[in-house]
């Protein structure tokens, strides 16, 4: 790891940002560096500049993806290498007005029934029934699970925030109907494999 690539994690990591994001800032930036062949300390502000308008004129990033790679080529730029470069002021990712596409509760309970295999189908009722994203399922505990209160400790969630959420009683069954399927002391969804009991992480996302 560079040297500037280890600076601007730890300037992320006091800034407060979730490991997600930091994860997303660093990408932007390394994209930002293999464009010109060269450590991105090195690039012009007019090289800057023309980066900006090639992504999104000429790759077409839809707005999400161009607001994260504004926001982690600034923050580089504003906070380790303390440049405040008008262009980096002037870019702005145009926000999106999109209805979601909703499903109805009988579309939803089939789409559930039908899931294959059965760790996924645990792992998407959880986060369709307790309003998770899926990474807060997948790193879900077994010491996050209240059974007495019906409730389910979800830590690090969005803005690195914990949070308590309520555990329908079928939901906690079907956790537990689950868990007895493998039985780690430690993970609710432990990695896939041949002895799930002694795996050490959740499954990738």
């Amino acid at each position: 790891m560079t040297p500037l690539r280890q600076q601007m994690i730890t300037m992320l990591q006091l800034s407060g940002k979730g490991e997600r994001t930091q994860q997303a800032y660093v990408r932007a930036v390394r994209l930002l560096a293999q464009c010109y062949g060269k450590s991105p300390d090195v690039i012009s502000e007019k090289e800057l500049q023309a980066y900006f308008l090639h992504r999104k004129n000429g790759d077409g990033l839809a707005p999400a993806s161009m607001r994260i790679c504004s926001s982690g080529i600034r923050f580089f730029y504003q906070h380790v290498l303390k440049r405040d470069w008008h262009p980096l002021s002037l870019i702005r990712a145009q926000t999106e007005h999109r209805l979601p596409a909703l499903l109805s509760a009988q579309e939803v309970r089939r789409l559930l029934t039908a899931t294959t295999p059965l760790h996924n189908q645990v792992s998407f009722t959880t986060v369709s029934r307790l309003g998770l994203r899926l990474h807060e399922a997948l790193y879900l505990q077994v010491s996050d699970i209240d059974g007495q209160r019906l409730q389910v400790h979800v830590h690090r969630g969005k803005g690195a925030k914990d949070r308590y959420v309520p555990l329908p009683q079928d939901t906690l069954a079907l956790l537990r109907a689950y868990w007895k399927t493998h039985r780690n002391p430690t993970w609710l969804f432990p990695a896939t494999g041949r002895d799930k009991s002694k795996a050490l992480r959740p499954p990738p996302r």
